[in-house]
């Protein structure tokens, strides 16, 4: 299990657009299809990834709380599915579905909206205010696979408050740390490794 840290791209960065097909719905989902919300969280994850498997339910519970807070969520899957064949749009949408994901699970199969987020590992996250200018990137809390620290989401839910509640966001903000983005061969990032 390779450790990689968020790149923490830098905040007042516009949302990248995306047109990716949700796995469960097939529906093509958008910056657009989020226009109505006040925030926008778009977290980059995966099925097969221990550092994911250990704050999965935290992100179906981050769904259920602010389902009608005005907070729009994406998760979006990047990983080389050819290798990867847990994280294939398949096996996401059964992931979504047994988790109870109430929001959509999108699969990127160029890799290219990750690349446009600098996303490096799963999980990694991403909050937009109203704007869509980036106000949070990096860490769901302090808890990893083994560190015995309680999963809260301490971290992505104080920024989450802050934008909802036209505060500003703290800007000491920590990396995600996770499993590296399975880049297909040859289509490494430049800011990857």
């Amino acid at each position: 299990m390779v450790k990689t840290a968020s790149t923490m791209l830098a905040l007042g960065t516009p949302a990248p657009e995306f047109h990716l097909p949700d796995t469960v719905s097939g529906e093509s989902v958008s910056l657009d299809s989020f226009a109505d919300k006040k925030a926008l969280l778009v977290m980059f994850i995966c099925r097969h990834c221990p550092f994911v498997k250990h704050v999965q339910a935290e992100l179906a519970k981050l769904g259920q709380d602010y389902a009608n807070a005005g907070l729009g969520i994406v998760a979006i899957s990047a990983n080389d599915a050819q290798n990867y064949p847990d994280d294939a749009p398949n096996s996401l949408k059964t992931m979504a579905t047994e988790l109870g994901f109430t929001f959509p699970l999108c699969y990127d199969e160029t890799q290219e909206v990750a690349k446009t987020y600098t996303a490096a590992c799963t999980p990694d996250f991403f909050l937009f205010d109203g704007d869509r200018a980036l106000v949070y990137r990096g860490q769901l809390d302090d808890s990893r696979p083994g560190n015995g620290k309680p999963v809260t989401g301490k971290d992505l839910r104080e920024a989450i408050d802050a934008v909802l509640g036209d505060r500003p966001v703290p800007s000491e903000q920590k990396p995600s740390i996770g499993c590296n983005i399975k880049w297909k061969a040859g289509n490494e990032p430049p800011y990857f490794g």
